[in-house]
């Protein structure tokens, strides 16, 4: 089993910015790392406190993922940390070495982990190019 770690950050406390930032994580964090449902064994989600709209997990459910465990909880608050901040941690049923998994980071949450940022690159708008 493997973990890959993802975090994004929301442009408001919605639900529609909620939902669509958590979708697009997810859905980068599959393309890049070729993942099948099958392969799925759990996601954690965690979220800042300043975001209480909808739980993200619901996104993973609007994509389709049915059967996968899923469990959001709260980020510790820390003082100075990132806001409006989804994280994710996706383990994977995978025979592989850690380093050939790719780890997604998008617009304000790149800074979390700049030495984990895959070799994507975003736009102005936050979106993968």
């Amino acid at each position: 089993m493997r973990g890959i770690r993802g975090a994004i950050t929301v442009e408001e406390n919605s639900r529609p910015a909620i939902l669509r930032a958590t979708e697009q994580l997810l859905e980068q964090i599959m393309e890049l790392n070729q993942l099948t449902e099958k392969e799925l064994v759990s996601i954690l989600f965690t979220s800042t406190s300043d975001l209480d709209r909808v739980y993200p997990a619901l996104a993973a459910r609007q994509l389709g993922l049915a059967a996968v465990p899923l469990l959001c909880l709260q980020e510790m608050a820390v003082v100075d940390s990132l806001k409006m901040c989804i994280r994710v941690l996706v383990h994977i049923n995978r025979d592989c070495r850690p380093d050939e998994l790719k780890n997604v980071y998008l617009k304000g949450a790149r800074i979390l982990r700049p030495d984990l940022v895959c070799s994507q690159t975003e736009d102005s708008k936050g979106e993968m190019s």
